[in-house]
């Protein structure tokens, strides 16, 4: 009887233990699934610019820009509108957490119309001139 109560004790001991392990498992902040993503939310003409609302995530003490390219595509010539913007890394907040930005993305050279096809990039800078997080869309404006 007493090999009984004792495996009872360590079974219900053992499961204390993995259920308090899951709840702080769940309760820890989720720095790694959610570092250094970039999803783009919306493109939009803003004559003659071009904005990009952006979520993004990175982690605390990052040294980088968060950097925004447009170029049209199937534009035929050497002349074809091109647009960039940037949030300096004293403007971004990295926390780990989710933050919602917008750029704006000055037209170099020719501007953009309406209805044209664009490509939109938008990716991580650092300060070692490496680029990553890299996402992109193409849009009509």
């Amino acid at each position: 009887m007493k090999s009984s109560r004792l495996r009872h004790r360590l079974a219900g001991t053992a499961a204390v233990t993995v259920l308090v392990g899951a709840g702080a498992l769940a309760a820890a902040p989720s720095a790694v699934a959610k570092a250094n993503v970039l999803t783009i939310n919306k493109v939009a003409m803003r004559a003659p610019d071009i904005q990009v609302k952006v979520t993004y995530s990175c982690d605390p003490g990052m040294n980088h820009q968060l950097v925004a390219n447009a170029i049209e595509i199937n534009q035929p010539g050497p002349e074809e509108p091109v647009a960039a913007g940037i949030i300096k890394t004293d403007k971004l907040t990295c926390d780990y957490d989710n933050h919602a930005a917008q750029i704006t993305m000055r037209t170099l050279g020719t501007p953009f119309d309406k209805g044209e096809k664009v490509k939109v990039a938008v990716f991580y800078f650092d300060d070692d001139g490496f680029s990553y997080a890299r996402q992109e869309t193409v849009v009509v404006l």
